[in-house]
């Protein structure tokens, strides 16, 4: 008998007669027995694999069976816009078997919610926060609802895993099982992972239950179209882009908001029809330009990474990146959007911008040649997580017994993990502050908590990531999207302001503080994309990647004649980089020297910072080096940097407001466990112990 034989005949039947299915693909057929039988499973395909589809094929076939009622699969999602795109698709799956889906998040109307409320669907598509939302509602019908959940698909498992919003995730499914009274299968969907194991053991967690990864081998037999081409600039990039593949459908990614701005912009001025997807556009601003590229031909779509998920829009002949992604496994996302058309192949053109960018994206691909894909790890310790779910437990239950927390979150492996003196500190700490107070025994919201947290019913206490003050621009009545406050105060100096949204500049003509709106009239000046950041820096991983591609004489057939020309160029400026050990290069002025570690950008920023702060040395890190830019005794230098040890280097660590700030509810902390959340996030022991245990050479510039 078949896996397929399995399946419920109703669901077979629907298959076969009303999708028109042949056949089911091999992740499909592969994870029907694990699926029914119970299995915590983790499922891994390209983008586009039928990933969904592998999950629900057998849930819907449990739910015949078993005979489940109201609301049994909750299916999370990392976006909204993932969500709203995955919703026609299954309920037309689920209407076929007279099942209901339904689709609940913050844009959702509270009409819409309430209805969903008073007759729960079968499944609901929602993200963590909207779950944390139905938990603490004043609303008890949000939770009652809940109670009847028996599994959970979690979509790109991946982009949760890897954040706080992963284990807020867990908690907030460790207090659905609670109110339900039973484990809940536990299903992850993600693309490729470098160890799928360990990912699907910290989603399952402490369930009893067994385990599978499910993860056959990826169909095509064609080799991915990759090439690496050198552009030099992001105007030329538009260049390139207007004139190569035209009549084809181009899916381009850029890592920044303004970036995706400036280059949407230079498009539309070669003619290019041009759209633009990223997270500060207005809703409507974005589905009406996903609407339009999926169904246009000759044009392109300019996006950050919310279009790297597996939203739908349409069928791409052509992926481009300008410059690099962050990671592996970012790329293989990416590449996973085209070659879904049996006679295509997966294709990805890299646009490198710069040197800089060239040697990242040269260095990634040297990494995915080989065969490397990141783990996925989630972060440690997550107090201040804890500290979100003591606050959302009180509100869950209108107070909380001091050590009723336990009951309901106490499973979860890093807060079993926590000594009664930790959970001590932190619980005494929320109580000084005023955030909580204790009568008799029960925790409630203090003074401090209600005015800091209490705002539009504690919505402030749903979401676990940060995000910077923003306000919303409008073209006369209609909504453009999002601009960051600090960037309109910096800019406010002088001329009034001129931005760049949706592809478009726009000058700034009146800015409501109260309100928190901004009105804007179309301009014909350039503007700037309206948000501060910094890029991501390089990886450990990726950093090393570039020291072998920096110091090899190796050609990879992936280079363009520009990029092999620009590299040859590069490889000569740095010929005095070694190969074997880290390179101290003393300038023929002796006015600066730099220590080529290739450490990565977090690994050099903590150990300039210990030389700093313990010796006193001027430095700078990037990710390849640590620049001492004043005068010093090479030699004296280098016994410095050979006296550096990992544990003292972990011991004297500390983090600046910036760097705590990024921790949501950090202030419900006390100093020292921010610091050593910190710490435990950003020292890496093993890359340390590797950079400091390498044998440095000094080498003295030529004249």
């Amino acid at each position: 008998m078949s896996a397929f034989d399995r399946l419920d005949p109703l669901v077979q039947h629907h298959i076969v007669n009303s999708l028109g299915w042949r056949s089911l693909r091999p992740l499909q057929e592969q994870s029907i027995d694990p699926i029914l039988d119970g299995k915590h499973c983790l499922l891994l395909a390209p983008t586009a694999g039928g990933k969904t589809e592998a999950a629900m094929f057998p849930i819907f076939s449990r739910m015949i069976d078993e005979k489940w009622s109201a609301l049994s699969v909750i299916y999370v999602c990392p976006l909204k816009a993932l969500l709203n795109n995955l919703h026609q698709r299954l309920s037309h799956y689920a209407m076929l078997l007279g099942r209901r889906c339904e689709v609940w998040h913050g844009d959702i109307s509270g009409n819409r919610k309430d209805h969903i409320r008073d007759t729960p669907p079968d499944i609901l598509l929602t993200t963590p926060e909207s779950l944390e939302g139905m938990l603490v509602s004043v609303n008890p019908l949000g939770r009652q609802m809940l109670t009847t959940a028996r599994s959970v698909v979690i979509d790109e498992i991946h982009a949760f895993a890897g954040g706080d919003r992963g284990w807020h995730l867990l908690s907030v499914l460790e207090r659905i099982a609670h109110l339900a009274g039973r484990e809940l299968q536990r299903i992850g969907l993600s693309a490729t992972v470098g160890n799928p194991d360990g990912l699907l053991a910290w989603a399952a967690g402490h369930c009893r239950g067994e385990r599978q990864v499910v993860s056959p081998p990826f169909g095509s037999n064609k080799s991915p179209e990759v090439t690496l081409d050198f552009v030099g600039s992001l105007e030329n990039a538009s260049v390139v882009i207007s004139k190569l593949h035209r009549g084809e459908k181009r899916l381009v990614f850029c890592d920044s908001r303004s970036r995706v701005e400036e280059l949407a912009s230079a498009l539309r001025n070669h003619g290019v029809e041009t759209y633009l997807s990223h997270s500060s556009l207005s809703i409507e601003e974005r589905r009406s330009a996903e609407k339009a590229f999926m169904e246009s031909r000759n044009c392109v779509i300019v996006s950050t990474s919310t279009l790297e998920l597996g939203i739908d829009v349409g069928d791409l002949d052509r992926v481009i990146q300008i410059d690099a992604p962050s990671s592996v496994a970012s790329f293989l996302q990416r590449l996973g959007r085209t070659g879904r058309r049996t006679e295509t192949s997966r294709n990805c053109l890299f646009l490198a911008t710069s040197e800089r960018a060239l040697l990242k994206a040269a260095g990634l691909l040297d990494l995915w040649s080989s065969g490397f894909v990141e783990p996925i790890v989630a972060p440690p310790q997550p107090l201040h997580i804890f500290s979100q779910q003591l606050m959302a437990l009180t509100l869950q239950l209108s107070g909380l017994g001091v050590a009723d927390w336990h009951e309901w979150i106490g499973r979860l492996p890093p807060f079993a993990a926590l000594a009664p003196e930790q959970v001590g500190v932190v619980v005494r700490f929320l109580k000084e502050k005023g955030i909580l107070f204790e009568d008799s025994g029960t925790l409630g919201f203090g003074s401090e908590g209600e005015a800091r947290f209490g705002r539009r019913h504690f919505l402030e206490i749903l979401s676990v990531f940060t995000t910077p003050s923003m306000l919303t621009a409008f073209h006369g009545t209609r909504e453009l999207g999002q601009i960051e406050a600090g960037y309109l105060v910096r800019s406010q100096e002088g001329n009034p302001s001129r931005i760049a949204l949706g592809g478009r500049s726009w000058l700034v003509r009146e800015i409501d503080w109260r309100t928190r709106r901004v009105y804007v009239e179309q301009c014909e000046d350039k503007g700037r994309g309206a948000w501060i950041g910094n890029g991501q820096g390089l990886s450990h991983s990726i950093a090393g990647a570039v020291k072998r591609v920096l110091t090899s004489s190796t050609v990879s057939g992936l280079w363009s004649t520009r990029a092999k020309t620009a590299m040859e160029k590069i490889r000569s400026e740095f010929s005095y980089v070694k190969d074997e050990g880290h390179t101290l290069a003393v300038q023929n002025d002796g006015g600066r020297i730099d220590w080529f570690n290739f450490a990565g950008g977090v690994a050099n920023d903590i150990i300039s910072s210990h030389l700093v702060r313990t010796s006193g040395i001027s430095c700078q890190a990037n990710d390849l080096a640590i620049v001492f830019p004043v005068r010093s005794d090479p030699r004296k230098l280098l016994e410095k940097l050979g006296e550096l040890e990992t544990q003292q280097i972990e011991d004297n660590a500390s983090f600046d407001e910036r760097a705590i700030e990024a921790l949501k509810f950090h202030e419900c902390l006390p100093t020292p466990l921010q610091q050593t959340v910190l710490r435990d996030r950003m020292v890496n022991r093993e890359v340390l112990d590797s950079i400091l245990s390498t044998r440095t050479t000094i080498v003295y510039m030529a004249e």
